[in-house]
C-alpha cells in the first residue's frame, strides 16, 4: 500500500504539469502593459502606449500649462516624435492663482468614420482640482511616418473637457488634495 502511494506522488505532480502546458498553450496570451507616472512640485510625467510596441512620454509643466509628449526612434535611440499643447484654457485655469494639476494616461481607440481618429492608443488626462476640470488629449500618431524613420511634431489633440465638480476656493497655504 505505501508503495502504491510512492508511485502517485511522482506521477500526480507530472500529470498536473503536462495539463498546464496543454492548456496554456490554447488560451490565448494576453500581453501586460504597465504605465509610470510620478510628479514634482512643477512637473508631472506619465507614459502611454502609442501602438502595440511604442510607448510616449507625457510631461506637463504645471507653471507654464504646457503639455508635451515625445517618442523614441525607431532605430536612432533619440527623440524623434515631438507633441505639445497647452491646456490653460482648455482647463481655463489662471496661471496666478496657483494651479494644482493631475495627470494620468489610459487606454483607447478613438474612432471617426470607422477610421481611427488619431492613431495613438493612449490618451492623456489632466485634471486642476481648483477649477474642477478634467480634459483628455490623443497624440495624431503615424505609424508608418515613424517606421520610416521621419521626424514628426504635431499638437496634441483635445478630445473632451468636462468639469468633475464645482469650482471652489482653496484656502491659502492648503493643497487641493
Amino acid at each position: 500500500m505505501k508503495h502504491a502511494f510512492s508511485h502517485y506522488r511522482i506521477l500526480l505532480p507530472a500529470i498536473t504539469l503536462v495539463i498546464g502546458i496543454c492548456l496554456g498553450g490554447f488560451l490565448p496570451h494576453t500581453p501586460l502593459h504597465a504605465v509610470a507616472t510620478d510628479r514634482t512640485d512643477t512637473y508631472l510625467i506619465a507614459t502611454g502606449l502609442l501602438d502595440s510596441d511604442v510607448e510616449a512620454v507625457f510631461f506637463l509643466d504645471c507653471l507654464t500649462g504646457d503639455l508635451s509628449a515625445a517618442v523614441l526612434g525607431k532605430s536612432t535611440g533619440g527623440f524623434t516624435s515631438l507633441y505639445r499643447y497647452n491646456v490653460l484654457k482648455d482647463l481655463q485655469v489662471d496661471p496666478s492663482k496657483n494651479p494644482h494639476f493631475l495627470m494620468v494616461t489610459g487606454l483607447i481607440e478613438l474612432r471617426s468614420g470607422g477610421y481611427r481618429a488619431y492613431g495613438g492608443a493612449s490618451v492623456v488626462y489632466v485634471a486642476e482640482t481648483t477649477t474642477g476640470k478634467i480634459a483628455a488629449y490623443a497624440v495624431p500618431w503615424d505609424r508608418a511616418r515613424w517606421n520610416a524613420h521621419t521626424p514628426m511634431q504635431d499638437m496634441l489633440r483635445p478630445v473632451g473637457i468636462m468639469s468633475f465638480r464645482a469650482a471652489t476656493p482653496v484656502p491659502a497655504g492648503q493643497k487641493p488634495y
